[in-house]
């Protein structure tokens, strides 16, 4: 089956897409006229059409010349890679429902020196989080096979080296869980030093996903695929102490080989690949399980990411402000096509503040001193001094009266980008403090769509020398297209808002939405 026949779908980016509403089921005929389409530009096709809870996607095609593949990953999607598929068809006409939202989950490495209590402070966060459904697979299930040659000299085997590990298939395993599915997990022999050829353990998809390993910072591509990365660091000897016991009565090891091999292999291979791992890592956890502080905080996160919507765990850098029932309650009154002007401009003024105040917490700060009327001394912060705000022109100039009123005297520049009739052609003014190099910046937007034109907005500010971590982008409601759009280009990017929409239509208009802000806001919509 090469590449020119084979249609390729991937599941958790249609299903990542979803938000869970159950609605009325509609039925997609997926590709062109006959249903086929053979695509390589995964970022289009898989933005192209949302679909919803109890839709079906029918595929029509020739069977015996083409097929239906369910793909794990992006990369799999790229290179038409059919090998690894997770399922596929080839009936000519399928139709695939979609029963259920996007899977929420929370990935968490866990490294640290061999015999450092990564596993104690693993069982620690699962038993903690005994309200979630919670997985562990441990690396060292994922050890290579020795081969005959390499038994006999099993000594003198770097059981610490990465190439010791099959980091493939351990890849294949976590981004199978991530998108839902059920895995079978190797069970590694350590006495035989093999793999046992007739039984697996069982991992069923879960809330949070924790990997544990020596080793799984090493490769980037695993990095890529944690939400947290914990390292636990213990001090060597007691690290030595651990092995020596756990070697000798849980693996049927005698004392001096192992005392040979941390020689001979782990100590270099700690100091060679585990400890520079180190620097990757989100937490550094000193004493490992004898920490409950350490780890009661890491629970504590791993809560409120899974409370937080699915676009604030797959991107930390987005920022919805605390719900509450008066933001709610001006949502409602905003999004009412019958509101009348005067109180749609209110009660988006109302929350628009809201928005630049949030924006504003994310800005750097020092620690300030002042004395009180009452002679006493308060120690707070001070905000940076060097701010400006920039408006896409027109929407976003209904948010600077909101920043004005936050920020005294504040420099506000203007970006105007204009599609040019059916050409697509993107024509921009710009007027910008001339000092704004040296500025954070408050790019404003009431509505992030689709993310073309504030991606322009934001290579137009990078191209003046702002850099990339210094801008904020405050919207009040966000797409989830427009967010993957801006977040992946720019990923040191903030964006602060104050609710994540469902989605695009076939406009490309947010839904549920608010309509056209800026006709709203200025009365231009008669």
């Amino acid at each position: 089956m090469g590449p020119k026949n084979t249609f390729t779908i991937l599941v958790l980016v249609i299903l990542g897409a979803l938000m869970g509403n159950e609605v009325e089921a509609g039925q997609h005929v997926v590709g062109g006229s006959q249903g086929w389409e053979q695509s390589t530009d995964f970022d289009s096709w898989a933005s192209a059409q949302t679909f919803k809870v109890g839709d079906q996607l029918v595929f029509k095609y020739s069977s015996g010349l083409h097929s239906v593949v369910e793909l794990a990953d992006e990369k799999a999607y790229k290179q038409c890679d059919t090998g690894s598929s997770l399922d596929s068809k080839s009936s000519g006409n399928d139709v695939v429902k979609l029963t259920k939202p996007g899977t929420r989950y929370f990935a968490c490495g866990v490294s640290g020196g061999t015999a450092s209590g990564k596993t104690t402070v693993c069982d620690m966060i699962i038993q903690q989080l005994h309200d979630h459904r919670v997985v562990l697979v441990n690396q060292d299930s994922f050890y290579r096979g020795l081969t005959p040659e390499e038994s006999e000299r099993v000594h003198e085997y770097n059981f610490d080296h990465p190439d010791a590990f099959d980091t493939e298939q351990l890849l294949e395993c976590v981004k199978k869980l991530k998108s839902g599915h059920s895995v079978q997990v190797p069970i590694y022999d350590f006495k035989k030093h093999r793999r046992s050829s007739d039984s697996f353990r069982q991992v069923n998809a879960s809330d949070v996903i924790i990997l544990e390993g020596i080793l799984v910072f090493h490769d980037q591509r695993v990095r890529s695929l944690m939400n947290m990365k914990i390292f636990v660091d213990t001090d060597a000897d007691v690290r030595l102490a651990r092995r020596i016991r756990r070697d000798t009565v849980e693996r049927g090891r005698d004392i001096n080989s192992v005392l040979e091999q941390y020689a001979k292999f782990v100590k270099p291979a700690f100091d060679d690949f585990v400890l520079p791992s180190k620097k990757y890592a989100d937490v550094i956890i000193p004493r490992g399980g004898d920490n409950h502080v350490a780890i009661d905080l890491i629970v504590q996160h791993i809560r409120t990411k899974l409370g937080q919507h699915d676009l604030c765990k797959i991107y930390p850098n987005v920022y919805v402000i605390q719900s509450t029932f008066q933001i709610r309650g001006m949502h409602t009154l905003i999004r009412d096509k019958e509101i009348s002007k005067h109180d749609f401009v209110f009660y988006s003024d109302r929350l628009i503040r809201l928005v630049v105040e949030h924006g504003l917490g994310h800005l750097p700060f020092t620690e300030k001193q002042v004395v009180t009327p009452t002679a006493s001394v308060y120690t707070g912060v001070d905000f940076c001094k060097k701010l400006c705000g920039v408006s896409i022109v027109r929407s976003g100039e209904s948010m600077e009266n909101a920043l004005r009123a936050c920020c005294k005297g504040i420099k506000i520049g203007k970006i105007l980008i204009h599609r040019d009739g059916d050409n697509g052609k993107q024509l921009i003014y710009e007027k910008l403090p001339k000092d704004i190099s040296e500025r954070h910046v408050l790019l404003l937007d009431p509505v992030l769509a689709t993310g073309n034109s504030a991606n322009q907005a934001i290579e137009l500010l990078i191209q003046k020398g702002v850099p990339e971590a210094h801008i904020i982008f405050l919207n009040l409601i966000s797409a989830p297209e427009g967010i993957h759009c801006v977040c992946k280009r720019f990923p040191s990017l903030k964006i602060v808002t104050s609710e994540i929409d469902v989605a695009l239509n076939e406009e490309f208009r947010v839904i549920p939405g608010m309509g056209e802000f800026g006709d709203r806001y200025f009365g231009t919509d008669d």
